[in-house]
């Protein structure tokens, strides 16, 4: 028989009184935070004021209330008659003066500003807080729409700690990066490894491993790094090895090319695999020189982009190169990245703070590859889209030789970005249905193009299903970011050299289900919305000028185009005509 262990009086008395103990404890009343206090914050909307009134009020009592103080109240949304929670407006200049009378009403339990929320994603690497750099350029705001995916970005420089070979180590920081392949022009061999800290440090302002807790952050961190050595040991190269490194770089497929180095030779050599690089489509993007006066090469030559360096007062780095050279500025004083240590052996690394223009540019490297992610891939659109977007300091002028066109400013470029193309392929999505509808009735058919089936597939292929999306939640996650991106984009994320060639943009596409799918009944609102989705995309691409630069090349653009949208629309017809489905 088995014995039974109950428990002693005193070991009952004991339970008891704790068990007494915790439910006052849990009773007690808990000691909130206070709520600051404010006047005023930079996302009240002017004039606006939300008014939360006793929940006991009738709705006579609600319209006595908002005569007394001569107020219209708007329900601030469906719940308001269960809230009495309201929205006023008024002047800008009488907010003040409706406040102080509203707070002292006994029926308003709370009277504020309306405020604007804005949807914020935030890496958890501890050191990002620290890193006003990459916050200046707009980061924050500019992840809510790219990470640069899709995106190659080659750092010529001393090398990059991204990979493991022999002695050397990968970075803990760049542990989750995508680094491709490059190679070594020092030694000449494919293990472009870093043995002096500078390159691993410009590597990780473009593309640090972020939100893994570790470290800092990268602002293109989804973009691909392609490191390729130039640089020795000891932080100096030659002419003709960055020349070699350029071209290498081009012929591998990068889309940026940061050259955070610099002098005072304009070599020819240097000048002419720059030109290369851009006749491939890459942009070249350079460290004005550190000198405190003239531009130095290659950042000199044109048809790069020259970086000058500012502080985190928005003033141009004392040690900064200026001229009429500088395209734009970013910032380059105390830039906090992960680093090498002991030339890069024996798993050495550390954060530390760098200055100089090698500092800024990686900025601009890395605000190109955003930009390039949603499919601006045209090098010189590119750039002009930064300059755009650029702030310029209060007392300088745009276009100056101190900060070119101004501070780039990439949340401001990729929202823009964003924003213009959803609403012109929006836009050409209803027009275009609208000249499929009427060629339906000219033929003397007629067609319903309510059919859910249709507008699903003409907004995923037009404009993306979710393209508004940033406004709520960020697309830092893929299958948000697929979602937001119309379906002739997702080949972006396998590369911007596989977009160039726009393969899922094409009349073959909605031909192709046409030959399996045009007996199908309701398939063919689908096949439709395709067609029309496709169509709106490419009529974007010449009017946006997203992927080609000189005048004959947007010639062709077009011409290839229009081609392709007249069959897109055909098909259209084809399938959305009631009268050809009934016969």
């Amino acid at each position: 028989m088995a014995t039974r262990f109950l428990p002693s009086s005193g070991g009952r008395a004991r339970a008891i009184v704790f068990f007494c103990f915790m439910v006052v404890v849990w009773m007690l009343p808990t000691q909130a935070r206070a709520l600051p206090e404010q006047s005023s914050t930079p996302d009240d909307i002017p004039g606006m004021v939300a008014v939360d009134l006793e929940d006991s009020l009738s709705q006579p009592e609600l319209e006595a209330f908002g005569s007394e103080f001569g107020v219209s109240l708007s329900p601030s949304s469906i719940l308001s008659a269960r809230t009495r929670i309201h929205a006023v407006t008024v002047a800008r200049e009488n907010v003040h003066a409706l406040l102080e009378r509203l707070r002292k009403d006994g029926r308003v339990q709370h009277v504020e500003p309306v405020a604007k929320v804005h949807a914020r994603w935030v890496p958890n690497d501890p050191l990002f807080q620290e890193q006003w750099h990459i916050q200046r350029v707009g980061a924050i705001q500019a992840w809510q729409v790219s990470t640069g995916r899709g995106v190659t970005v080659a750092v010529v420089d001393t090398g990059v700690a991204c990979e493991n070979h022999e002695a050397f180590t990968i970075s803990s920081d760049l542990a989750d990066t995508w680094c491709k392949t490059g190679f070594n022009f020092v030694d000449n061999h494919p293990h472009a490894t870093d043995d002096h800290g500078h390159g691993t440090h410009v590597a990780g302002t473009i593309a640090q491993s972020t939100h893994n807790g570790i470290g800092g952050s990268g602002l293109a961190f989804h973009a691909r790094l392609l490191p390729i050595k130039v640089l020795n040991a000891q932080g100096w190269g030659t002419t003709l090895a960055v020349a070699d490194g350029v071209r290498y770089a081009a012929d591998a497929g990068a889309h940026v090319i940061n050259l955070s180095l610099g002098g005072a030779r304009a070599s020819r050599i240097l000048f002419d695999a720059i030109q290369y690089a851009r006749s491939k489509g890459a942009l070249v993007v350079a460290a004005a020189g550190n000198n405190g006066q003239f531009v130095e090469y290659p950042a000199a030559f044109e048809g790069v982009v020259a970086v000058a360096a500012t502080d985190s007062q928005d003033r141009l780095a004392s040690f900064s190169s200026w001229g009429p050279e500088v395209d734009l500025a970013a910032p380059g004083e105390n830039v906090l990245q992960q680093t090498i240590c002991n030339g890069g052996k024996d798993r050495c690394e550390l954060f530390s703070k760098f200055s100089g223009t090698s500092m800024a540019a990686p900025h601009v490297s890395a605000a190109a590859a955003l930009l390039m992610s949603l499919g601006v891939t045209e090098p010189g659109r590119v750039q002009a889209m930064l300059e755009a977007s650029a702030e310029v300091p209060e007392g300088e002028i745009k276009g100056g030789p101190r900060f070119g066109q101004g501070i780039v400013q990439v949340g401001k470029a990729v929202r823009a970005t964003v924003g213009v193309q959803a609403a012109t392929r929006l836009a050409l999505v209803f027009g275009l249905t609208a000249y499929v509808g009427r060629r339906i009735r000219r033929k003397g058919g007629f067609s319903r193009f309510w059919r859910p089936g249709f507008w699903l597939m003409a907004l995923a292929f037009g404009p993306g299903l979710l393209a508004w999306a940033p406004i709520i939640v960020s697309r830092v996650s893929l299958p948000i970011d697929l979602l937001a991106r119309p379906v002739p984009d997702w080949d972006l994320l396998l590369g911007v050299s596989v977009h160039r060639w726009l393969p899922l943009a094409h009349v073959l596409i909605p031909f192709s289900l046409s030959a399996v799918g045009f007996g199908i009944r309701w398939a063919r609102p689908f096949i439709a919305g395709i067609a029309v989705g496709i169509a709106a995309y490419l009529g974007s691409v010449p009017l946006l000028e997203l992927t080609t630069g000189n005048l004959i090349s947007r010639l062709l653009l077009a011409t290839w185009a229009l081609i392709n949208i007249a069959g897109c629309l055909w098909l259209a017809v084809l399938h959305l005509d009631e009268r050809e489905v009934s016969s």
